[in-house]
């Protein structure tokens, strides 16, 4: 069939995202909004607003029967579930093919198998990908005697979800029964799935990742990898590809594990394998896949002129990969800093609040990704990403420069946010040097107290 109508379940920069390629495919677009976002501008952009419920997450971009009858009531071929929210649940996918619409991602039963962690571990075994040392802990007793083998420092994680939910650090093995205690309560009031498990945990670790497309019966083509480890409470805020410093044979290495996954799943759809890099060893570990569009899929666009949300429309509307691994150039680099509405100077606390003036950058190799102008409202209900800003060029140092110089260019007022932070993860040598590892943030702010301190030069960034 041909997709002609998408309604899109999502909301914020992706729903902005996923409506410019429909625009290209000449797809009309129904937006489904909360009653929180009726006026935001992905609302003005789309061709149909329909509201699928309260601001509350639970009675709209959670609630998949009000979302899939949204579907049918305005005639959409397909759903996109953009990242988050639905994204990775298999009810959305199960309640759209009992209704006749295109569920625009993996399978069902895909979304069940990667999203039981202890599964993906169990599949990336299975297709001779390296794992991190850990399993189940499914009573105290078996996790005391998992942890005993695994050693120090060690990490609970959560089966049914990731974000760092139901996610704890294990440094000093007397700390178990309790952190286990907590973990578990995260994880079932996160993902309604109390189980967990242990994985050991990697100090010197780099998080990277790898894109993959697959035509749901087995081919599979990687579009390179990046580089996510300058993070947060487990949370990225600036990524890269290609990774910098990585050796030519473990990179590769790299890319090939991630296409036997997902080739093992005969997986459908855009995806991301991600990876534990141990920098001592040079050794890489399977973490985790996830099964949807990445918030950080513009570096890996900017730098193989790929649309991928494109081939996720193309390969759900049946019409398979459209290239081969022979065809994916990868060229330049590209660097990509997530905007969020938070006060980096006080634990990167959540700002919600109304825009009164924002000012993006412009120029050679620059790409922003936002759906907040002057007067937009950020809800408190939703997670605080408002803009995404991507520089590419030849080179790394060039991509770097051009970076540098449009977080300075850019200016928001009315709410805080971490442009600040940005330019200091920007300008430290460290960074700069490229191969940080996840830690890089602890030890940014120890080196940089300032940033705790309230900045009366940086006004202009809000």
């Amino acid at each position: 069939m041909a997709i002609r109508r998408i309604l899109i379940a999502n909301r914020g920069e992706i729903a902005a995202r996923i409506i410019r390629s429909c625009r290209t495919l000449d797809i009309e677009v129904v937006l489904a909004v909360s009653s929180a976002d009726r006026d935001g501008e992905p609302a003005r952009q789309a061709d149909r607003v329909v509201c699928i419920g309260s601001a509350k997450s639970a009675d709209s971009y959670l609630n998949a029967a009000a979302i899939v009858h949204a579907a049918i009531a305005t005639g959409a071929d397909a759903i996109h579930p953009g990242y988050g929210f639905l994204s990775e649940r298999a009810i959305l996918p199960q309640l759209c093919a009992a209704a006749g619409v295109v569920f625009i991602g993996p399978t069902a039963d895909q979304l069940v198998a990667i999203g039981d962690k202890l599964r993906a571990r169990a599949e990336a075994e299975a297709a001779n990908v390296p794992v991190v040392p850990g399993g189940a802990a499914n009573s105290r007793a078996e996790a005391q005697i998992l942890a005993r083998r695994i050693a120090a420092p060690l990490l609970i994680k959560a089966v049914g979800g990731g974000g760092g939910r139901g996610l704890k650090l294990v440094e000093h093995l007397e700390d178990l029964p309790e952190l286990l205690d907590l973990a578990a309560a995260e994880a079932g009031a996160a993902f309604g799935d109390a189980r967990v498990y242990l994985e050991h945990f990697i100090d010197r670790g780099r998080h990277v990742e790898v894109q993959v497309l697959g035509d749901g019966e087995g081919r599979v083509v990687q579009l390179g990898e990046r580089d996510c480890s300058v993070q947060r409470r487990y949370q990225k805020l600036i990524e890269e590809t290609p990774a910098p410093g990585l050796a030519a044979g473990l990179r590769d290495s790299l890319r090939q594990a991630a296409v036997r996954f997902a080739e093992r799943l005969a997986y459908r759809g855009a995806g991301t394998v991600e990876f534990m890099v141990d920098t001592q060893r040079q050794a890489f570990y399977f973490l985790e896949m996830n099964a949807r569009i990445q918030v950080e899929h513009p570096v890996t666009e900017a730098v193989t002129g790929i649309d991928l949300i494109a081939e996720q429309i193309a390969i759900a509307d049946g019409s398979g990969l459209r290239l081969r691994q022979s065809e994916v150039r990868i060229m330049g680099c590209a660097i990509e800093c997530r905007v969020n509405a938070e006060d980096y100077r006080n634990d990167f606390r959540p700002s919600p609040g109304r825009v009164r003036d924002v000012s993006w950058p412009s120029g050679e190799g620059i790409r922003v990704d936002s759906h907040i102008v002057a007067g937009s409202s950020i809800p408190p209900f939703y997670d605080s990403l408002i803009a995404k800003i991507i520089a590419s060029g030849p080179d790394r140092a060039t991509a770097l420069a051009r970076l540098r110089g449009a977080i300075a260019a850019t200016h928001i007022s009315g709410v805080k946010n971490n442009l600040g932070f940005l330019e200091a993860a920007l300008d430290d040598p460290e960074f700069r040097a490229g191969g940080v590892d996840t830690r890089f943030v602890e030890r940014l702010y120890a080196r940089r107290p300032d940033l705790y301190e309230q900045d009366k030069a940086g006004a202009s960034h809000g």
